[in-house]
């Protein structure tokens, strides 16, 4: 297997597995606190989202685009970049001090500007929560700085697999709360300050030994590495062409994430609400990850040495044939999800009438599955081309969709055509539309600058999946109800609602293969061959 074939599999399995506990971190995390409805997990989730949302700003928005690009080119110095690297770690230490700092002084006011529609009791316990974990900043900025490091001295394995140790100190964190505590807890009334510290601490210890865990890989990076102030020949000129289109991107992003969760606080305590919303996407993101990201990105690193080798016609079979093989998979994983929605969302309820409130937000979100997958190679084909201002101006149209979506929901909430049960279903709803209507705009504007993206040939694979996925979607629909619908054992606990998901989506998945084979899709041969290769001993 090649170089990149074995980072491939490597980042791919990593990747698995990291989602796999964080499913399993969440079921644990919901028996400790609830979900649908749960005020306290509304609060934690409002409160533990605020890292998360400074970190993707730091990271996306800057460590990849800058970072990376130039510790490689350091590389190239006598001292094999020793010295850029620590005038980095210095420069970034001391940033993410400050970052830090700020942001936890400002916890109050952070919590009160993502949720106001909150109860002062539900602010108190979020505002507490928020000061326990927004220390997270940090480490979250410590974990990419040294991550991206290795990932530039192709010491890949690390960054990707660190993230399951997080994964297992939470696992292990929340089940001692539930030992202590009982569970769940969703009262904001039950709250005390050892319950918060317990809980809130977990979630950043988490994170603290995601970080350590990286550092003791430093020494494969064979630089030296000591505190330097002397921070001339950085390239903070440099950050504004490098990575501000990209991180005007991950602003504006935010802006859509904070706007959505302002509206999706109003529906707390009566239905699903931020806790649920992140849930359903946490699900809708696990094929996501599995099939787009571990399968797309070789073909994109295919795409972008064509690309920098001034290759159009490959570039444009790249395209082709990426967006058929994804449509695959993405397509199957669309219609398994689906048809097992109830036995999937009670996974991450406490009930089976939560997952039935729940999972109208995950049916949702799957309308732009399919459209995310073809917005993977689109937006990276600009990408090979180094031009990241289009996709900021895509993107732009689609955030101001999403947030013209969510207020838009909040609207119908106040008109009484929508009860506030149905809220995070609609919110959800105006997001994926949104993100079709940027997928039309991108391909769009690639097929301007490019041409010839023979449009017609992947959307005609694309259809025959989809005709593909209805007798299979049946099946799976048949299956559900045959083992007792929302009422049977698939929804009576976490557990045998997994596997009940898993059952449902085997059942679509045979179908799906023999409707395919029966239409000899010639996509399936390739798609055979993919799977072989992730499985061990595979090539």
């Amino acid at each position: 297997m090649s170089g990149i074939g074995r980072a491939s599999v490597l980042i791919g399995a990593g990747t698995v597995f990291s989602r796999l506990t964080g499913l399993l971190r969440t079921v644990v995390l919901v028996a400790a606190v609830g979900s649908v409805p749960s005020a306290a997990a509304d609060a934690f989730a409002v409160a533990n989202q605020l890292p998360n949302n400074i970190y993707a700003i730091i990271s996306a928005g800057l460590l990849s685009a800058v970072v990376v690009p130039q510790i490689v080119k350091a590389a190239a110095h006598a001292d094999g970049g020793s010295a850029f690297v620590s005038k980095l770690f210095t420069l970034g230490t001391v940033g993410l001090l400050i970052t830090t700092a700020i942001a936890t002084a400002a916890a109050p006011w952070l919590v009160q500007l993502y949720a106001p529609e909150y109860s002062p009791a539900q602010t108190a316990l979020a505002t507490a929560f928020a000061y326990w974990c927004l220390p997270q900043v940090f480490f979250y900025g410590l974990y990419a700085l040294v991550g991206e490091t290795l990932n530039a001295r192709r010491i890949y394995g690390p960054f990707t697999w660190a993230p399951i140790v997080n994964n297992v100190v939470s696992i292990a964190g929340f089940l001692v709360f539930i030992a202590l505590f009982s569970g769940p807890v969703t009262e904001v009334a039950g709250w005390t300050p050892d319950m918060i510290a317990l809980l809130g601490g977990t979630a950043t210890a988490g994170i603290v030994v995601q970080a350590a865990l990286l550092l003791l890989f430093w020494r494969s990076a064979k630089l030296r590495v000591r505190p330097d102030f002397r921070w001339k020949g950085v390239g903070l000129a440099q950050i504004g062409r490098l990575a501000g289109w990209t991180f005007l991107m991950m602003l504006a992003g935010q802006l859509a994430g904070l706007v959505q969760t302002r509206v999706l606080s109003e529906a707390s305590n009566d239905g699903p609400s931020v806790f649920a919303f992140q849930n359903a996407w946490l699900l809708f993101m696990l094929p996501y990850s599995v099939i787009v990201l571990s399968i797309g990105t070789p073909y994109y690193t295919r795409l972008s040495e064509h690309a920098s080798a001034g290759r159009e016609g490959e570039v444009r079979d790249d395209i082709v044939s990426s967006i058929r093989t994804l449509g695959l998979f993405v397509v199957l994983a669309t219609a398994a999800l689906a048809v097992a929605a109830v036995p999937a969302s009670r996974i991450f309820t406490n009930d089976a009438a939560g997952a039935l409130q729940a999972a109208p937000v995950l049916l949702a979100f799957l309308v732009c599955l399919i459209p995310l997958a073809v917005l993977f190679v689109i937006q990276r084909t600009f990408y090979a081309y180094d031009d990241t201002r289009t996709p900021f101006f895509f993107t732009l149209v689609q955030v101001a969709l999403v947030i013209v979506g969510a207020l838009a929901s909040a609207a119908l909430v106040d008109a009484g055509l929508i009860g506030l049960p149905q809220l995070a279903s609609s919110v959800a709803l105006t997001q994926s539309l949104a993100s079709v209507v940027q997928v039309i705009i991108a391909t769009w504007l690639l097929q301007r600058r490019i041409g010839g993206l023979r449009v017609g040939v992947w959307l005609g694979s694309l259809a025959r999946f989809t005709l593909a996925a209805v007798p299979a979607a049946a099946a799976g629909w048949g299956v559900y109800l045959l083992l007792g619908g929302p009422d049977g054992w698939t929804t009576s606990n976490p557990l045998l609602a997994a596997i009940g998901t898993g059952v449902i989506g085997l059942g679509v998945a045979v179908i799906y293969i023999v409707t395919l084979a029966v239409l000899r899709a010639p996509e399936l041969q390739t798609a055979v061959g993919l799977v072989r290769r992730f499985l061990p001993g595979g090539r």
